[in-house]
């Protein structure tokens, strides 16, 4: 089957231009190749039920047919050699670093404002901007970003990028260790194989960042919570999961009341005092009397409570503020300005439509240019140029002249590609990774993520909501046997 893969002008993830595999890919290949079209078919049906049996969905919002999904599961993982991870790793580190230095400014003195760097109606006029709610406060180790989803891609020459960063609510962790189970319970001979960095000891690190936002008013053993919008909501397995493995609570925000600015968590002996909230839930509903009055899914009072040093929320209120798509194009100059370094990855090139020059360009090659929403995520809101019709062009054309400041617009990246076996074939189809990176009294990168694949033939678009599945990421370890 892998004879007749085609590896086209993309760079891929597994194979050589010449259709070889790649060092790192040898013996996966090999293995590969031993299996008879009928194990591979049948395996492939074993990875799907294995999920479906475990209860493992997401939900789509948009879908008639139905909200419940799987999550498709490709068995082909990404693999990254030791020494790219080592530079991912940095970069995520220092990334993480000038971005939570930026939110800390943003909320106090805005000093980066004042230098000329970031124009300062762009946080402003920002949706995601909490101006009164945060400023001046003082948040346990000034840490803004518990756990971040940074989006990486591989362009047409192999080198990672950062497409998106994600600070707010970032999903899809449980979805790492998922496929890494189901790869161990369907493909064992392929891990036999390989030394693979273990993900075993990353809940214990994830709930160690967790207790380390302990606030100062703490009085015994920290006691944490995660706060989901409940069971409709489109990520809640990744609550559940999280809770589950962290050995925390999971609450919704009728378990939890406000008294005398003091959370507490309602159980069966009474009420128990909580100093850590690991929320999932967005910040316009966290709390009636701060927020929006309608919002049934808050506690009320809890921002006081905050404010009062009695409970730590993570991650911050705010952050959204950071990674909008418009200030993603500063996070180079962020890096610069606090940190005094160059990015050690580097953004995708971008485009400002507030510019009147950028805009102009733009607007003349929309059928070379993605444009996206900076308010938007998921995938919507969003032109691929190459594969629009005139139609989709004119209308975007329009929605960009009436709110320019509304979009951004990159070029078309030549997405990495990696092997797909599906509907009884391997083809090519493009993939991303999602980096998780915990912050607490250190910075911890786990190690591989989530890759996510667009397995429609042909498609870019990768987020679940849309068609895209996952991988299991491997980062492979040196020296010594590690099963994963």
């Amino acid at each position: 089957m892998l004879n007749k893969y085609q590896v086209g002008s993309f760079y891929d993830e597994m194979m050589n231009d010449d259709g070889q595999p790649k060092n790192h890919y040898e013996s996966f290949y090999d293995l590969i190749r031993q299996l008879s079209d009928e194990e591979l078919r049948e395996k492939h049906e074993t990875a799907q039920l294995s999920f479906l049996r475990q209860g493992i969905t997401f939900t789509v919002y948009n879908d008639a047919g139905g909200t419940e999904r799987t999550m498709p599961f490709d068995f082909v993982p990404i693999i990254i050699p030791e020494e790219q991870w080592a530079k991912i790793e940095r970069g995520m580190k220092q990334r993480m670093k000038a971005l939570n230095y930026f939110l800390d400014d943003i909320y106090n003195g805005q000093e980066i404002v004042k230098d000329g760097i970031v124009p300062e109606d762009l946080i402003r006029d920002n949706p995601n901007y909490y101006e009164k709610q945060v400023t001046g406060l003082e948040i346990p180790l000034r840490n803004h970003i518990f756990l971040a989803g940074i989006d990486l891609i591989r362009d047409e020459h192999g080198e990672y990028r950062v497409l998106e960063d994600n600070l707010r609510n970032p999903s899809g962790m449980s979805y790492v260790f998922q496929n890494r189970y189901v790869m161990r319970q369907v493909y064992p001979e392929l891990f036999f194989k390989h030394s693979i960095r273990t993900l075993e000891h990353q809940f214990k690190e994830l709930h160690g960042a967790l207790i380390s936002h302990a606030p100062k008013n703490t009085l015994a053993e920290p006691c944490a919570v995660l706060l989901t919008p409940g069971m409709y909501n489109s990520a809640y397995y990744d609550h559940v999961f999280l809770a589950q493995q962290m050995g925390i609570e999971l609450v919704e925000g009728r378990d939890l009341i406000v008294k005398d600015d003091v959370v507490y968590m309602k159980t069966i002996r009474g009420l128990k005092r909580v100093d850590i909230i690991y929320r999932r839930i967005d910040d316009d509903f966290l709390d009636p009397e701060a927020f929006r009055p309608d919002s049934a899914l808050g506690v009320t009072g809890l921002l006081r409570a905050y404010r009062k040093g009695n409970v730590a929320i993570l991650n911050g209120i705010g952050n959204g503020v950071a990674d909008d798509k418009a200030m993603y194009a500063y996070v180079p100059d962020m890096i610069r300005y606090y940190l005094d370094e160059d990015p050690i990855i580097k953004n995708v090139e971008t485009y400002f439509l507030r510019d009147p020059e950028q805009l102009e360009y733009v607007l003349e090659n929309l059928e070379d240019l993605v444009v996206k929403n900076v308010g938007a995520s998921g995938g919507y809101d969003m032109l691929i140029g190459p594969h629009s019709t005139e139609e989709e062009r004119s209308a975007f054309r329009r929605k960009i002249i009436e709110t320019p400041s509304q979009y951004i617009a990159q070029p078309t990246i030549k997405l990495s590609r990696a092997p797909a076996f599906q509907n009884d074939e391997f083809y090519p189809c493009h993939v991303d990774l999602r980096v998780f990176v915990m912050n607490g009294a250190t910075s911890h990168v786990l190690p591989g993520g989530l890759s996510r694949v667009a397995l429609k033939k042909g498609s870019l678009v990768v987020n679940s909501s849309q068609g895209g599945g996952g991988k299991d990421t491997w980062v492979l370890a040196g020296g010594g046997m590690n099963h994963a």
